[in-house]
């Protein structure tokens, strides 16, 4: 099955809490502490694997997380870091930001991206010694890693794309060009997923190729998501030349001209710059040809657009030469395959989440919450005289006791902090 979009969820590993010991020694006293810090948590990383044509190992696995950071321990050992995970997707894939819609990276020239970032592990007690507070009983706690909703979009990384009505022979074009081997029959729809093929040109002395994808079929209204067009016109997006194949014998009852006219109409709606692409207009099924006119009407409505036209038979291969030709003599002239810009990430702090808020319960107790003060004061221990100084001074830098005075605290009411409790004094 072919899949090229599919959304996950991505969390990096906490980081590891920093540990509260003390040096214990023979004939050394009062060691001091050396409580190390804890690891960071590990990172979500995406890698690109030329080996992977779809998105396929996204549709049943849709969470993704990494492993944690170690807790830190005594003697100054550091807790070990999380390993990342690694999450391996085909080149050409685009990786944009669920909530958002901002474009994160585009995995056609990047290698690696770091999709979550892993959290900072905690100071351990050894940190915040001082002359004045020599056994702290405290540390820091891990932070939280990043956990995000992306989205992945697979584009094909081809040069060149074959675009046109179903069952109009761009599969059979493909296969006598390339080693490709499409799935070829007389009926619509034959081609479900893009095929892919290698185009090789010229000698030892002058040699190129190229990619060619064959798009699936498009018919009216692929823009607006009818039949499968609207799955696919994705994958033309990044191809520097169309090949436009037109069933010029109308085999198929339809009018040539008007079959040029939908599909250059369904590009339009679905992206003006994709309409302004560069083409050539393959006209195919000469061999099956009765109305000579017709094709002559057809050539020079084309031609008023500005598109050069070859005649061309894809199932006796009369032409195929001359068309190549001309199609690698313009991807000379092209600029390289389009790499999509990633969109400016402003990481900013969320000015709808309070450094903490303050509330009163039914019993009357000033209940002090936030995730930020939380972080700050977590691994202090409420029975150490030492921690609950440091607990004061983050209080008081954070502004809660100033707050609680605003909301009318009174001496002797309860005030709750991290499920901590105790009388306000002034």
């Amino acid at each position: 099955m072919f899949v090229d979009v599919a959304e996950i969820l991505v969390r990096a590993g906490r980081g590891g809490n920093g540990a509260v010991a003390f040096h214990r020694e023979k004939y050394v006293p009062a060691g001091g502490p050396d409580g190390g810090d804890g690891g960071a948590g590990g990172d979500v990383v995406l890698v690109v694997d030329d080996n992977m044509s779809t998105l396929m190992d996204f549709k049943y696995k849709r969470k993704y997380v990494a492993p944690n950071g170690e807790d830190g321990r005594g003697a100054r050992c550091f807790g070990k870091g999380g390993k990342p995970l690694v999450i391996r997707v085909p080149r050409g894939t685009l990786v944009k930001d669920k909530a958002t819609g901002a474009l994160l990276a585009d995995m056609s020239e990047t290698e690696r991206f770091v999709a979550a970032k892993g959290g900072r592990g905690g100071w351990g007690n050894s940190h915040f010694a001082t002359p004045t507070r020599q056994a702290p009983r405290f540390a820091k706690a891990g932070q939280e890693g990043e956990e995000r909703q992306i989205t992945l979009e697979l584009k094909l990384l081809a040069d060149v794309g074959l675009i046109g009505f179903p069952n109009v022979g761009k599969s059979t074009l493909l296969s006598i060009v390339s080693a490709a081997r499409p799935k070829i029959a007389n009926y619509h729809f034959t081609t479900l997923v893009p095929n892919l093929g290698i185009v090789s040109l010229g000698d030892a002395n002058d040699h190129m190729s190229f990619a060619m994808a064959d798009i699936p079929g498009l018919i009216e209204g692929a823009s607006d998501g009818a039949g499968l067009g609207i799955d696919f016109l994705r994958h033309v997006e990044r191809c520097r030349l169309l090949i436009h194949v037109v069933d010029v014998a109308g085999s198929e009852g339809r009018n040539p001209i008007e079959d040029f006219e939908q599909i250059n109409s369904e590009l339009f709606l679905y992206s003006e710059e994709l309409a302004s692409r560069p083409q050539i207009v393959a006209a195919n099924k000469t061999d099956l040809l009765e109305d000579e006119e017709t094709y002559e009407r057809f050539v020079q409505h084309c031609e008023s657009y500005g598109y050069p036209v070859f005649r061309i038979s894809a199932a006796t291969t009369e032409g195929v030469q001359a068309l190549m030709n001309e199609t690698g003599a313009k991807l000379r002239e092209l600029p390289p395959i389009k790499v999509f810009e990633p969109d400016p990430i402003v990481v900013e702090e969320d000015p709808d989440e309070p450094m903490f808020t303050i509330e009163r319960d039914e019993d009357g107790v000033y209940v002090v919450s936030g995730k930020k003060l939380m972080t700050s004061i977590a691994m202090v221990d409420p029975d150490d005289y030492e921690s609950l100084n440091y607990m004061q001074r983050v209080l008081r830098t954070a502004g809660v006791f100033e707050r609680l005075e605003e909301m009318g605290i009174n001496e002797g009411d309860t005030v709750s902090i991290n499920n901590f409790e105790f009388e306000y004094v002034r």
